[in-house]
């Protein structure tokens, strides 16, 4: 008898120490759940609060040898063209400068041309924006400003690009840049 109650309290510790560790695993989940929570929130009010696109540019910059520079994103990891969110008061040449300097530590020299301007809802994941895409001559040293968006910059020959997929719909901006197109899509 005492060795069945004892074989009981046993079973009732062990069951206790699970249920423990199952509410302290539910905890440490909270941060992620919150976090994506969180975003799915503000992604939502967001769009409430603006209801349109996101103006933002990407820049295919043209090294003086011929080559393509690329970046590759922390958040997919991904290579992707340089490029980003246009700031309030600014015009997009500017935006161009700012975006390239701070992800890949090249100047611009020159715009040379509109590639083209691509506005589907869905072209990046994390909210409709419209990117205005210029081709550019660029010069200096590449070292990335930005360390928390890019964690690589190299430069590419154009028959060279990386394999694989390419962050956001850049595969298509460098298509129509490739074929001389000035895309509206």
């Amino acid at each position: 008898m005492l060795h069945n109650q004892l074989g009981r309290c046993e079973d009732q510790r062990s069951e206790n120490t699970n249920v423990l560790y199952l509410k302290l695993l539910s905890y440490l989940t909270l941060p992620v759940n919150f976090s994506r929570r969180l975003w799915q929130y503000g992604q939502t009010v967001l769009g409430v609060i603006f209801r349109h696109p996101v103006p933002g540019t990407s820049i295919i910059p043209i090294l003086p040898d011929g080559r393509i520079v690329l970046i590759r994103r922390s958040d997919n990891g991904r290579w992707a063209l340089p490029g980003g969110i246009i700031d309030w008061g600014e015009d997009i040449p500017t935006a161009v400068r700012r975006e390239l300097m701070e992800e890949t530590g090249l100047e611009l020299v020159k715009l040379r041309r509109l590639v083209g301007v691509y506005s589907a809802p869905d072209r990046d994941p994390r909210l409709h924006s419209i990117c205005i895409v210029v081709e550019a001559d660029v010069a200096g040293i590449m070292k990335a400003e930005d360390t928390l968006e890019v964690t690589e910059i190299q430069a590419f020959p154009l028959d060279s690009l990386p394999p694989g997929e390419l962050s956001h719909d850049h595969k298509q901006q460098l298509q129509d840049y490739m074929l001389g197109l000035t895309t509206l899509a």
